[in-house]
């Protein structure tokens, strides 16, 4: 099978991998082909069977213990007993829709409002991410009166309609919308690079990452006009997870988050994956970049697992759209919802987890980038918190991307404990997102199973 989406197919169980299997898992990968639709994927192509999760690790079928290198949809940690708890209240006492009234919905608002800048204050609610984003991109035409986005080369936003038009990293079974405009994301490493049409043309300075970026919004915003099409709005997520985990330098959006404003549009932040303290600088990924967007969307970690999502907005923006249009989302804001999200709220707050995302992610980012210095396949080693890319190259000073090698890493990673996978357009950078449960503790396991998994590989 051809690689398609690089979320999707790069690290990804085969049919022809089914044969190398153990029969029990064999029947199980059977089992699912027969009764399950063909676009889900599995990851590794030996699969791993989870039967348990506590904090940041997971167990298999068949006891062994696994660190969890990659979730964050757990965010918290698996399990946690907060969550746990709070749901486990809630769904003892009630749970329906947001058309009868309840107080846990109006009290999470109140607190989740307090971490957003000033100007964000209505929230709505979904289930999923991809509401979430699709919900911002309604609400940006409806602004703007335009139906133009933009987003990046490798962006991921979610699986509607609306949104898959701005999802590239899809692959080419989900076509881009044809008002969608694409632009290159930030990536430093590679403006950089020697040799690159970037660097040659910003001389012996360097290449202002921002400025850049600004650039081909900008150029990207005139091809809409060019072509008829009136600006809707810009949406990113602050990190480029997908497009690689491309953190840039702290402020590099601001300009471009300028440039989208005077021309009409609106700025959405898709906080699904930097948000809740997972960048450790900020609570939002966006406040890295000292930028008010216009839209935040919430998403994964806001439940720890249960399926809860949001939407924050200035409150001119979201009337466009609330005030003509009414919105209904059965399960969105239920109470026991809204008690997981509670729960995730207080926690990350008590425990102080932002902060422990930045110490520990500051102490795991200095730990890899020695190993790094010990292996020349390592290109790269990037990141903010506990969201860190770790990129593999087959030639150094080149940069020259090392998929099957970063596929043979993510193997030998599973054979030694560890879980985690790719990201980027060329699917060589290994994406190390554990849940805040990760500890100083854990990180000797994960440096160590990847300076084996290296060393292994000859690499």
């Amino acid at each position: 099978m051809a690689i398609r989406s690089t979320i999707m197919d790069t690290n990804s169980f085969r049919a022809e991998d089914a044969e190398a299997l153990d029969l029990r898992t064999r029947e199980l990968t059977g089992r699912r082909e027969a009764v399950l639709g063909a676009s889900y994927r599995l990851f590794y192509r030996r699969p791993v069977h989870l039967v348990r999760g506590e904090g940041a690790y997971l167990w298999d079928a068949d006891g062994r213990r696994y660190l969890d290198a990659y979730n964050n949809v757990a965010s918290l940690g698996h399990c946690h007993p907060a969550v746990v708890a709070a749901v486990t209240e809630q769904m003892q006492q009630l749970n329906t829709h947001t058309r009868y009234l309840h107080e846990r919905i109006l009290d999470y608002t109140d607190e989740l409002l307090t971490t957003m800048p000033p100007g964000l204050d209505k929230a709505m609610y979904m289930c999923t991410g991809s509401e979430a984003n699709d919900l911002a991109i309604r609400v940006a035409k409806a602004y703007s009166g335009g139906e133009g986005m933009i987003a990046t080369t490798e962006a991921y936003h979610g699986t509607s309609e609306l949104t898959s038009g701005v999802s590239p990293a899809l692959g080419a079974g989900q076509p881009i919308a044809p008002t969608t405009r694409l632009v290159p994301a930030p990536d430093a490493y590679r403006l950089g690079a020697p040799g690159s049409a970037a660097l040659e043309a910003a001389g012996r300075d360097g290449v202002d990452v921002g400025r850049w970026f600004a650039d081909r919004v900008r150029a990207a915003i005139a091809g809409m006009e060019a072509d008829g099409i009136k600006l809707a709005g810009f949406i990113a997520d602050s990190i480029f997870s997908s497009d690689g985990v491309l953190p840039g330098p702290a402020g590099c959006l601001a300009e471009a988050v300028e440039v989208v404003h005077r021309a009409g549009g609106i700025v959405i932040a898709d906080e699904v994956q930097p948000g809740f303290g997972r960048t450790g600088d900020a609570f939002w990924g966006f406040r890295r970049h000292g930028v008010v967007p216009d839209v935040v969307t919430l998403g994964k970690p806001m439940g720890n697992g249960i399926p809860v999502s949001g939407l924050v907005a200035k409150a001119d923006v979201l009337a466009a759209f609330s005030d003509r249009v009414p919105y209904f989302n059965t399960f969105g804001g239920n109470p026991v919802s809204m008690a997981a999200a509670q729960a995730v709220l207080t926690t990350i707050r008590e425990e102080g987890l932002q902060e422990h995302s930045r110490v520990v992610g500051r102490e795991l980012l200095a730990e890899l980038r020695g190993l790094a210095a010990a292996h020349p396949s390592v290109g790269d080693v990037r990141g903010a918190g506990l969201f860190i890319g770790f990129e593999l190259v087959a030639d150094a000073e080149l940069r020259t991307p090392d998929r099957d090698l970063a596929l043979a890493v993510l193997e030998e990673l599973r054979e030694r404990g560890v879980l985690t996978s790719v990201a980027g357009p060329h699917g060589n950078v290994l994406k190390l997102r554990p849940p805040l449960a990760f500890r100083t503790t854990d990180i000797d396991q994960l440096v160590s199973a990847l300076d084996a998994s290296l060393t292994a590989l000859g690499a």
